[in-house]
């Protein structure tokens, strides 16, 4: 897919409002108009808690529009407990928007969008960027139970078609969310997915198996997030448009090259990687 270049910077930006959407599970809504008009779909920031005693973390860009942008997190560790005691009035320092999002040009009539626990925060602005754009969207999203699927009248609400699964079977279908598209008939013209890695290679195998082309979205902790300690990377194939142009195949290089998810990333053609 095409790279994007980034219009990347640190934003100065003051929490406008602060939801629990289910226990340790936290909307942040943000005044950060830069920012919400320079991203797009699938980008990501790296927050910077204000103690400055914790590492930044990055987290998917859930909402952008006008003035606000918002994150949707999981309260995992010490950075995101501390962002997560942010209330309205206080600052938010984010360096963003960063890396390569997904690649909607295509303008399908038919898109499926596999999302598992967190990564349903890196999926909401694709699902609406394609109903908008006239293609149908089903959303198939998978949580551990029912109180962790968050947010999913929002994706409704856009016009998306739910699906839903529950490891415990307390929504929707009993077990793994991949099951719900590996035993579907009618495939679509585009998959996006977001969410564990298990999850990713299993939506890979499928697409593969049934002739789509998959985007995925990779989950990774991030040291630098600006592609400077390869810290995070992936094999991808030489031939991706993604793939960087070292070390050279004249000098000894492979067919298979290690992308940063970070910068390269963190989407990718699913056909294109080398797990």
């Amino acid at each position: 897919m095409p790279t994007i270049d980034c219009d990347s910077r640190v934003h100065e930006t003051r929490v406008t409002d602060r939801s629990e959407l289910a226990p340790g599970v936290i909307l942040l809504g943000l005044n950060a108009p830069e920012l919400a008009r320079a991203t797009r779909a699938g980008q990501y920031v790296m927050a910077i808690p204000p103690t400055g005693e914790a590492a930044a973390t990055a987290l998917g860009i859930y909402e952008a529009q006008g003035e606000r942008a918002s994150l949707l997190f999981f309260l995992t560790g010490k950075r995101t407990r501390e962002l997560g005691e942010l209330r309205p009035g206080d600052m938010l320092a984010l360096t963003g928007p960063l890396g390569n999002g997904f690649d909607l040009s295509s303008k399908p009539r038919h898109a499926v969008i596999v999302a598992g626990g967190v990564g349903i925060a890196s999926v909401l602005l694709a699902a609406q960027r394609l109903v908008a754009d006239g293609t149908r969207v089903e959303l198939l999203y998978g949580a551990r139970n029912e109180a962790l699927l968050v947010d999913a009248q929002r994706f409704a609400e856009a016009g998306c078609e739910l699906a839903l699964a529950t490891d415990d079977g307390s929504a929707g279908h009993h077990g793994l969310i991949t099951a719900l598209l590996e035993r579907r008939s009618e495939m679509p013209d585009l998959i996006l997915a977001c969410g564990p890695s298990p999850m990713l290679r299993a939506v890979g195998r499928i697409a593969a198996d049934r002739g789509v082309r998959a985007q995925l979205s990779l989950e990774e902790t991030f040291a630098c997030g600006v592609g400077g300690c390869w810290g995070c990377v992936v094999p991808l194939a030489r031939t991706s448009a993604q793939a960087p142009g070292f070390p050279l195949e004249s000098q000894g290089g492979s067919d298979v090259v290690y992308a940063r998810i970070c910068k390269e990333g963190p989407v990718f053609f699913s056909d294109e990687l080398k797990w």
